[in-house]
């Protein structure tokens, strides 16, 4: 979907038969059902009750619906009778640059053909993957980029290789802070648009900083006069002293939803479903 390419498309469809032209026997064999009179149904009479029966509208058994037959011998040895055989064809499916998830290409009137009906179309629906690194919005391309915390501070080179094999260079200078979670973005590095492939979007850079699990207690001094003062705080005497823990978010929600639905359990035993009994006096 970003360079754009051609993939062939194995299908199997009816197609009328070439060797009696869609007839199913030779000329002259096709003769008119004279079961059905040549409507394909069939109608038989069911009694319903005495003095009450009802028509009912079937498919004529000796054509099979066709309304038409062909004697065994003048079949068509190739289809026999059927019109139509299977056939396997290639089609050639051009995917553009910049062509979207669930959009149609359309093959006009490849679809099954029947002798007297025009054939429909076979419509091709583009499925994306999932990519890796980049995630699609529309005309941008959206990707997360991991720094240490000395290059968030210090400043960083980076290169990024694009969905076309080429390779970009991005550098942030020292003293330009990047904060966790901030987001930048390349100007026309994004998708190509479609019927337009030389206007692309954005490349949007989300940047993640990753903090060191501890530090040595031994540079922290060093550190402290290296960063901005920490501000002072002011505790009451009736404060309390509490701890804080890990709190894993996934495992949170899990012990909230295991929560709610033992707790709508009850509710659903001391309280069941149905309304309010009242006795009669």
């Amino acid at each position: 979907l970003y360079n754009g390419a051609t993939r062939k498309l194995s299908v199997q469809k009816s197609t009328i038969c070439e060797k009696c032209e869609g007839r199913g026997g030779r000329t002259g064999a096709v003769e008119r059902c004279p079961s059905c009179r040549g409507s394909g149904m069939s109608v038989r009479i069911q009694q319903l009750v005495p003095g009450m029966v009802q028509h009912i509208q079937t498919t004529c058994q000796e054509c099979m619906g066709e309304g038409e037959r062909i004697n065994p011998k003048d079949r068509c040895k190739a289809c026999n009778a059927k019109k139509v055989v299977r056939e396997r064809k290639i089609l050639e499916v051009h995917i553009d640059k910049g062509m979207e998830d669930g959009q149609k290409i359309t093959f006009s009137g490849e679809g099954d053909q029947e002798p007297g009906i025009e054939p429909g179309d076979i419509i091709v629906v583009l499925d994306e993957r999932e990519h890796e690194v980049f995630k699609r919005s529309r005309h941008d391309l959206i990707m997360r980029m991991e720094l240490s915390l000395s290059e968030a501070l210090c400043g960083f080179q980076k290169t990024i290789s694009t969905l076309d094999n080429r390779t970009l260079v991005i550098t942030n200078l020292p003293g330009e802070v990047i904060k966790n979670g901030a987001v930048k973005c390349i100007l026309n590095e994004g998708m190509p648009q479609y019927r337009n492939p030389f206007e692309k979007g954005k490349l949007i850079v989300q940047f993640l900083v990753q903090f060191p699990a501890r530090i040595d207690p031994a540079v922290i001094g060093k550190l402290e006069s290296l960063l901005p003062p920490r501000q002072e705080c002011m505790i009451p005497d009736n404060a309390e002293e509490v701890v804080l823990q890990d709190l894993d978010p996934e495992q949170e929600a899990r012990r909230q939803r295991q929560h709610r639905e033992a707790y709508e359990e009850d509710e659903e035993h001391f309280h069941p479903r149905g309304g309010v009994q009242c006795q009669t006096h």
